[in-house]
C-alpha cells in the first residue's frame, strides 16, 4: 500500500474505508469481532479499512464485519508508510498479550523487538519474528528513524498452548517458491512446494507472494479457509478482483487457487483450518470468555510480574483501557 499525496494526512488510501466515528484505535475493540457469518461464494471481497496504532497508520484487513477469523489467524494489519521525509516510527511500549501468536514481516525498514522472555531481536524484510504469548507475555516494538513497512499479523492458540508458556522464535532463512510468473516466501507452512520450519499450533499456512504480470494456479487443501491481502497492485484470486489493501477470502472447501496479475503486484496470502472453538477478543487478548479476558487484563493493570516480567525498553509501558464489559460496576481499577 502506498500513500497518496491527495489524501490530507498523506496516510489514507482511497481503497480502504475509515470508521463510522473516525479514525479507531489500533488495538482490538468489541466492534471488531462481530460473529463470523457464512458465505455461499467462492470468492467473498471485503474492503479494509483505516486505524491508528500510536502515530502510524494501518490497513486493517481482518477482522472484518462478520468475519473474525481466517483459520486461527485472527488479525492482520498493514503498517502504511508515512511522509518520505519525516516517516511516522514504529513505536509501540511495553504492552501484554495473551491466547495469540505475533507474526511480524516487514517490507521495509528495521524494527527492534524486545519482550518479556529477555528477547532483544532486530527484524528485518525477509525475516520472521513469531511470538507466542501462552498464558502471558509483555513486549514492545520499536523501528528506526526511517520507519517500517510492514504487517502485523496474530494467531489464535489452542487450548493446547494458550494456557502454556510463552515462546519467541526469529527466522532468517524461509523456503522460496518459484510461481513462474513471481515467488512466493513461505513464512508459515507449507505453499507450492516450499515448507517454513516455523512453530504451528493448528494448521496454518502465510505467504509473501512477489509477482509479475501473468497467472498461476497453485494446489490449495480443501480443508483449509484462504485469505489474500495485495499490499501493491491488485490481483484476480479465482475470478474475483481483489483490490490494492482489500481482503479476499475463500471460506468454502477448493483444491486450486489461480491468481491473475496484470502488472506487478505484492500481497500476503494466509490459511489455516476453520476454528473450532469460541473466540473472544478485546485489546491485545484473545480468549474464550470475556472472563479470562478481564482477569489478563486485571494482571496488567495490577504490575503482575509473574504474569508479565518486567523487561529493559526505553519506550513507555501501555496502561490498558478498562473493558466496556467492567465499566460503571464498581470492579474497574
Amino acid at each position: 500500500l502506498t500513500a497518496r499525496p491527495e489524501h490530507p494526512d498523506n496516510r489514507a488510501v482511497p481503497n480502504a474505508r475509515r470508521d463510522e466515528n473516525g479514525p479507531m484505535s489500533g488495538f482490538i475493540t468489541e466492534n471488531d469481532t462481530t460473529p463470523d457469518e457464512p458465505c455461499d461464494d467462492i470468492v467473498e471481497v471485503r474492503e479494509s479499512r483505516i486505524a491508528r496504532i500510536g502515530d502510524m497508520g494501518i490497513v486493517r484487513a481482518l477482522p472484518t464485519k462478520g468475519r473474525r477469523t481466517i483459520g486461527a489467524w485472527c488479525l492482520l494489519d498493514v503498517m502504511l508508510p508515512g511522509d518520505e521525509l519525516e516517516p511516522d516510527p514504529l513505536e509501540i511500549g511495553p504492552h501484554p498479550h495473551i491466547g495469540l501468536s505475533t507474526v511480524t514481516w516487514l517490507l521495509e525498514g528495521e524494527a527492534l523487538h524486545s519482550d518479556s522472555l529477555g528477547t532483544q531481536q532486530v527484524i528485518k524484510p525477509g525475516q520472521l519474528n513469531l511470538m507466542s504469548a501462552g498464558n502471558g507475555v509483555a513486549h514492545a516494538e520499536l523501528s528506526g528513524d526511517r520507519g517500517v513497512r510492514g504487517i502485523q499479523m496474530w494467531v489464535a492458540q489452542p487450548d493446547e498452548t494458550r494456557f502454556g508458556p510463552a515462546g519467541f522464535e526469529h527466522l532468517d532463512d524461509l523456503p522460496v517458491a518459484d510461481l513462474g510468473i513471481g515467488s512466493a516466501t513461505v513464512f508459515v507452512g507449507s505453499l507450492a512446494g516450499a515448507d517454513s520450519p516455523a512453530r504451528q499450533d493448528t494448521r496454518l499456512v502465510g505467504a509473501d507472494l512477489d509477482l509479475g504480470t501473468g497467472t498461476v494456479t497453485m494446489d490449495a487443501d480443501p480443508g483449509l479457509e484462504y485469505g489474500i491481502v495485495p499490499v501493491d497492485g491488485r490481483i484476480k484470486l479465482n475470478g474475483a478482483i481483489v483490490e490494492e489493501g482489500w481482503l479476499g477470502m475463500i471460506t468454502s472447501p477448493t483444491e486450486l487457487l489461480h491468481l491473475e496479475v496484470e502488472g506487478p503486484a505484492r500481497a500476503i496470502l494466509i490459511g489455516g483450518e476453520p476454528l473450532g472453538w469460541p473466540l473472544s477478543m478485546w485489546w491485545n487478548f484473545v480468549g474464550r470468555t470475556k472472563g479470562e479476558i478481564t482477569e489478563a487484563w486485571r494482571a496488567w493493570q495490577d504490575g503482575d510480574t509473574d504474569r508479565y516480567p518486567e523487561f529493559d525498553s526505553e519506550l513507555d509501558r501501555i496502561e490498558a483501557p478498562t473493558p466496556p464489559w467492567v465499566r460503571g460496576v464498581g470492579s474497574a481499577r
